[in-house]
């Protein structure tokens, strides 16, 4: 492994070779201050998601943490070396090192998306309106539709009375059929600030005649101003009719024209596949319904909307290939065009006959990931045998902190992988089941060096397993070992003063467009 410094990586942001910037530290360590660009990818983690993100051996990566508190980086440089990866380097002095040379922290997550939505609602003014004018207009029975721009899973945990959820990239694609009077006002939601505003975009981008606006710090705008929130509704946009899909289609080109969306074949795309200088990125943006239905082989599910919210969660690699397919090319155009102006510059759309192509059906399965598992040790402990043995053994979960809140398996402990192999030297239980949500993490785990005297074994099929046995199982967080900075809590997440959370969480998201100037790294575009 090699060394870098703070300036050589800022250097190397700025220029066009490709590269991955990883923070290494747990998410919610990560969001206390990180580099704009930086990956959050937790060493307990790392060999779970590291072929997702950056898929090319050769890519040049740069791993960070905040030496001071835990010694990760090194112990993920050593992890990813052992894969194959070919040049890794160590930011000399982590994320202190940055903060002292002058250059900008971010908090939070998603930051780079987060940043890009205030960038554009503050370059092109778009529309919005605060909760009481919505509110005012729902009463007076105005001719209006409240649109969600999250994914389902999200709106039915709370939304606004009425809304229909249309995630964003759905929404020029299903749009049509919900207001098909011109006069109809438009409103897009989501929970804060970004996807209102990118989803409002989009339709005002699109050409629709509508009034379009943004709800204004979306539903928790809404609570905010003292309004009832819905919970667990279910009105979804549905599959659009010829005519809308036609509109649809229409409204699309004049994306394609506005923003110049390049095409690509699949021929191409394989033969860019084959190129082990780079990195391409196969995504399907469509729903994850119609994903698991049927997608083209070898792309990787990632709804459009989430995709632009989140894009760091999908790509790894700065600079990097971006192929994008749908099975009319409306919601790979609109994802493609937002990517475009976030900075990406080669982003293609695939333009082969959608039928034509090879496809297969079900969750994503990565061949790269597939070995990599077969090679794991085999999980030893069936839930059965833990459930007999349950008094003599010590389970150690290794999943979400919030998860082992939630449920978790009697009497067992809650630690980061990460923090397992030293907690394990200063009490060496005579054995030890790890679990995890699914058994994959724990299975990973168990090729960690261990002390020499530890009998360490793996549950089969994990606590999902377990769960859907209905065996028994406890909550709350009593027995934790190091802190549960697993996770980066949403604003209205937190036990007890959720307001004063979601207040603080709006002023930053503003107070993005102020600091991505002061970082200056940012190739934001205004078409």
């Amino acid at each position: 492994m090699k060394a870098i410094s703070a300036e050589q990586v800022h250097q190397l942001i700025q220029s066009d070779r490709e590269c991955a910037l990883l923070d290494v530290r747990e998410q919610g360590s990560y969001s206390s201050g990180h580099l704009l660009f930086a990956i959050c990818l937790p060493l307990s983690r790392i060999d779970l998601l590291i072929e997702e993100l950056v898929p090319g051996k050769q890519t040049l990566v740069v791993l960070m943490d905040v030496p001071e508190e835990e010694s990760l980086a090194e112990r993920a440089a050593n992890r990813l070396q052992a894969m194959g990866y070919e040049e890794v380097h160590l930011l000399t002095g982590g994320v202190p090192a940055w903060r002292a040379r002058g250059f900008e922290l971010f908090t939070g997550v998603n930051v780079p998306s987060k940043a890009f939505g205030e960038f554009v609602e503050h370059t092109f003014d778009t529309p919005r309106l605060e909760a009481s004018e919505i509110k005012d207009r729902l009463d007076a029975g105005q001719d209006m539709i409240i649109v969600d721009s999250r994914p389902l899973a999200e709106f039915q945990r709370m939304s606004i009375p009425t809304g229909v959820d249309v995630p964003g990239a759905e929404l020029v694609y299903r749009i049509h059929d919900l207001a098909p009077d011109p006069e109809t006002l438009i409103v897009v939601n989501c929970a804060g600030r970004t996807r209102s505003i990118i989803g409002a975009q989009s339709l005002i981008n699109a050409g629709l005649p509508n009034p379009v606006v943004a709800l204004k710090d979306g539903t928790m705008g809404w609570h905010l101003a003292g309004y009832a929130l819905e919970h667990g509704s279910n009105q979804k946009a549905p599959a659009p009719s010829e005519i809308g899909r036609a509109k649809a289609q229409a409204y699309a080109a004049k994306v394609r024209r506005r923003f110049g969306v390049s095409g690509v074949n699949q021929a191409h795309v394989e033969q860019w596949l084959q190129d082990t200088g780079r990195n391409t990125f196969c995504l399907d943006v469509r729903s994850p319904e119609e994903y698991l239905a049927s997608h083209v082989s070898g792309y990787r599910s990632a709804p459009g909307g989430q995709l632009v919210q989140a894009t760091d969660e999908f790509v790894g690699v700065r600079n990097a290939r971006i192929v994008l397919s749908d099975e009319t090319g409306i919601r790979a155009t609109m994802t493609a065009s937002w990517l475009l102006q976030m900075g990406w510059r080669e982003v293609y759309i695939l333009e082969d006959d959608y039928t034509s192509l090879s496809h297969t059906s079900g969750p994503w399965a990565d061949a790269r990931a597939k070995s990599r598992a077969d090679q794991l040790p085999p999980a030893s402990v069936t839930t059965a045998a833990l459930a007999a043995d349950l008094e003599r053994v010590v389970v150690v979960d290794l999943g979400p902190s919030p998860a082992y809140d939630t449920g978790h398996i009697p009497g067992a402990i809650w630690c980061t992988r990460a923090r397992l192999a030293e907690w394990l030297e200063d009490l060496v239980p005579d054995r030890v089941v790890l679990t995890s949500p699914d058994g994959r993490l724990a299975r990973m785990a168990l090729v960690d060096a261990y002390p020499p005297d530890s009998q360490v074994e793996a549950l089969d099929g994990g606590t999902e397993k377990w769960i859907s046995e209905r065996r028994a199982t406890t909550s709350g967080l009593e027995r934790v070992v190091g802190p549960t900075d697993d996770v980066w809590f949403k604003p209205y997440d937190h036990r007890g003063e959720q307001e004063k959370f979601m207040r603080d969480y709006l002023t930053w998201e503003v107070a993005l467009v102020e600091q991505i100037k002061r970082d200056g790294t940012t190739r934001f575009r205004a078409f």
